[in-house]
């Protein structure tokens, strides 16, 4: 997959998103990358540490979120992409639903879209991307407040299926090519924490759609649940989840701290690579 100027081997690799929040009230991050110098100084030291993309947001989309207008996320994103562009040369997503935003992000330097709500929020986007001619990431989403103990794990997969199906209808109905999806099953959006688990234990299903899949797990609640954790606290199980992705077949990984992640990842490859010489020892010693 092309993305930008940079080819990503997405059959072999999984690759980090960085999270470069220039917003108030994010969950985890919220205020800390509110200037164009703070984004820019938190970007550089993310490809420091090895980030392959930087994922640009501009309204926070925990529960409980302020609203922002087109204009405001406009105003917060547009800047920031500009002044990244303008200083390094990596590949940036912008996370955004609306076109809009969108738009103007592109215009900025804005190499992906990545749209949590799978091209339901605005009717205008799939087009949008799809005359651009660059990729987007697809979420599953579910508002805030569907979270249903109740509801059996066969119907919420259904339901993830469904969803992640328009979400592919839509972008090729608005004339984005099947080699520009990528797809994100939407962990910590209208979830128990029982179906967070359960919709990264079938990220090797999910795998097997035909589509690169990425993994927004980084910090959610479900690990705060599952370990007792504050947001800040979640890193190392955040890495563990990436890890898991990764032996999943998943092509990327969005997350807050890049420079575990990226090692852990690292790792990961490159006992994947040692090889055996062709030997597979039985050990019957």
């Amino acid at each position: 997959m092309k993305i930008g100027s940079k080819d990503f081997d997405i059959k072999n690799r999984t690759y980090v998103m960085g999270i470069l929040n220039v917003t108030p009230d994010s969950f985890s991050d919220g205020g800390m990358n509110r200037t164009p110098d703070q984004a820019l100084y938190h970007c550089e030291q993310m490809l420091k540490e090895g980030a392959d993309l930087i994922d640009v947001g501009g309204e926070s989309t925990r529960p409980g979120h302020r609203a922002v207008s087109e204009q405001e996320e406009i105003e917060r994103v547009s800047p920031v992409i500009e002044a990244i562009r303008s200083r390094f040369d990596p590949v940036i997503s912008l996370d955004t639903r609306k076109s809009r935003v969108a738009a103007a992000g592109i215009a900025a330097g804005a190499d992906l879209i990545n749209d949590i709500s799978g091209l339901t929020h605005d009717p205008a986007m799939a087009g949008l991307i799809g005359e651009a001619g660059i990729p987007c990431c697809l979420m599953a989403y579910r508002d805030h407040g569907m979270e249903d103990p109740e509801e059996s794990p066969e119907a919420f997969l259904r339901d993830l299926e469904g969803r992640l199906g328009t979400a592919v209808r839509t972008a090729l109905s608005g004339g984005i090519g099947k080699d520009r999806i990528i797809l994100d099953p939407g962990v910590g959006f209208g979830r128990t924490r029982q179906q967070d688990l359960l919709t990264m234990r079938i990220l090797g299903d999910l795998n097997k759609a035909g589509y690169p899949v990425l993994l927004g797990a980084s910090r959610k609640r479900v690990i705060g649940e599952v370990l007792g954790l504050a947001p800040e606290e979640r890193d190392n199980a955040t890495t563990a989840l990436s890890v898991y992705a990764a032996m999943k077949g998943c092509a990327f990984v969005r997350v807050h701290n890049v420079g575990l992640n990226v090692q852990a990842l690292r790792m990961l490859r490159a006992v994947g690579e040692a090889g055996d010489g062709g030997y597979s020892p039985c050990f019957l010693l």
